[in-house]
Order: C-alpha cells, then sequence, then structure tokens
C-alpha cells in the first residue's frame, strides 16, 4: 500500500481499477479543513490524463510493474518489435503505446520495457540516443553574438535545433527527454 505521504513522480498505482502513473501531486492545506494532495494521473493503458484531489492519509494499492531489459530490432508499419536480452523472446508494441518516443529507436537500441502481469505498458528509452544527420542546410557563421542555430533531420524523421558547425552525415548525441542537441560525436 501507498500512501499520499509516499507519492512520488512516476510512481503506478491502482485507482478505481486502472492503473494510473503520477505525473505531479501537490499537497495543499486548507485554513480550516484537513490537507489535501492534488494529482495529476495519467491512465497507463489508455494514456488519460486527470486531475483528482484526495484527503491527506488515503492509501491506495501499488501497481507491481516489471521492468526488463530489451533491443529493438525493426517497425513493420505501426508495429514496433523488441527482442527481450535475458530469454531472447520477441514481442510487438503497436506505434500509439510508443507515441513520440519511436523518433528515437534506430535498431539494436537498449530499452527498458514495464509490464504488469505480463501485459506491456511501455517503453522507457535511455537519457541519450546517438542518431545521424540526414538533411541539414548549410551554416554559414555571420555576425552572431551568440551561438546561432539551423534546423536538422535525423535518420528517425525528428528535427532538432543544432549549431551551424553540424553538417548533414554527422553523429549526434540527443537527450531523449526533451528532444535537445547535446553534442556531436562523430
Amino acid at each position: 500500500m501507498i500512501s499520499t505521504g509516499d507519492v512520488k513522480k512516476g510512481v503506478i498505482i491502482e485507482l478505481d481499477g486502472q492503473l494510473m502513473k503520477v505525473l505531479d501531486w501537490t499537497h495543499i492545506k486548507m485554513a480550516r479543513g484537513s490537507a489535501q494532495v492534488r494529482m495529476k494521473l495519467q491512465n497507463v493503458r489508455k494514456g488519460d490524463i486527470v486531475e483528482r484531489t484526495f484527503q491527506a492519509g488515503t492509501r491506495w494499492p501499488r501497481a507491481r510493474v516489471d521492468q526488463r531489459k530489451a533491443q529493438y530490432l525493426y517497425s513493420d508499419g505501426g508495429t514496433y518489435h523488441f527482442m527481450d536480452t535475458e530469454t531472447y523472446d520477441q514481442f510487438a508494441i503497436e506505434d500509439a503505446m510508443l507515441g513520440d518516443d519511436a523518433k528515437y529507436l534506430v535498431e539494436n537500441t537498449d530499452v527498458f520495457v514495464s509490464t504488469h502481469e505480463n501485459e506491456v505498458l511501455g517503453v522507457d528509452l535511455p537519457v541519450t540516443v546517438d542518431l545521424r544527420v540526414t538533411q541539414t542546410d548549410p551554416g554559414f557563421a555571420g555576425d552572431t553574438a551568440t551561438g546561432a542555430k539551423k534546423l536538422a533531420t535525423v535518420e528517425t524523421g525528428l528535427a532538432v535545433q543544432v549549431p551551424l558547425f553540424v553538417n548533414e552525415g554527422d553523429v549526434l548525441r540527443i537527450d531523449t527527454r526533451t528532444g535537445e542537441y547535446v553534442t556531436r560525436v562523430q
């Protein structure tokens, strides 16, 4: 069981028969009333986001979510195929479940897959991935006082703001949490 005092971002609880992930929470103290906790929750299976308010001390069952290491293999249309690195079992995840995370996946990328009672809930990407630039305009140094940026498209179709010195064919390290350029690898 988990109570309102133990709630953190990312914790998954069972609420009304649904698995809900805590996205944000705020502790509220009323002048004459009891303390309350306002939480922003996301339904893990459907993706719906709701805001709910609970009395301080409310308890819920904590969902048992297992994580296992997997490797991305390939995609065929709207389905992405992965392989468990310990058992070598292969499984598929639909495009809708991955959402924007699909733009960071290239073959042989190691990820963590979250499961609940053998049902795949989602994929956790590494903090950074290395992607090759497929298209960008040439950068010309001009009368800029600060670091100028230009748009580059990487091999997965993701568009990233990069410094002017980046050229086509360069491999860039991209932060998967923000989608921003970190550094040039090659």
